[in-house]
């Protein structure tokens, strides 16, 4: 019995299947889904991304104190000096 249920479904989307056009390929139902989930992580990315950037000073040193360090790292000749201690 379970069989001409079946069957009788089938033949009711038969003549439907031949209305779609062979050539057109659509990604379907598996792309959507594929295509929901990137966008979903790239949302959740983007939100972590935002949190953790708002964590970050950009405060910049004044021009005299960055000069000043960048002396005592490089010696005269310009190369850098092992660490004394």
């Amino acid at each position: 019995m379970p069989d001409m249920s079946v069957s009788l479904a089938v033949t009711h989307l038969v003549p439907l299947a031949k209305e779609l056009d062979k050539d057109k390929v659509t990604p379907g139902v598996l792309g959507f889904i594929v295509f929901a989930v990137m966008a979903v992580a790239v949302w959740g990315l983007m939100k972590s991304m935002n949190k953790h950037m708002g964590k970050v000073d950009f405060e910049e040193t004044p021009e005299a104190e960055s000069g000043a360090s960048a002396k005592d790292v490089t010696g005269a000749g310009g190369k850098a000096t092992p660490a004394k201690g």
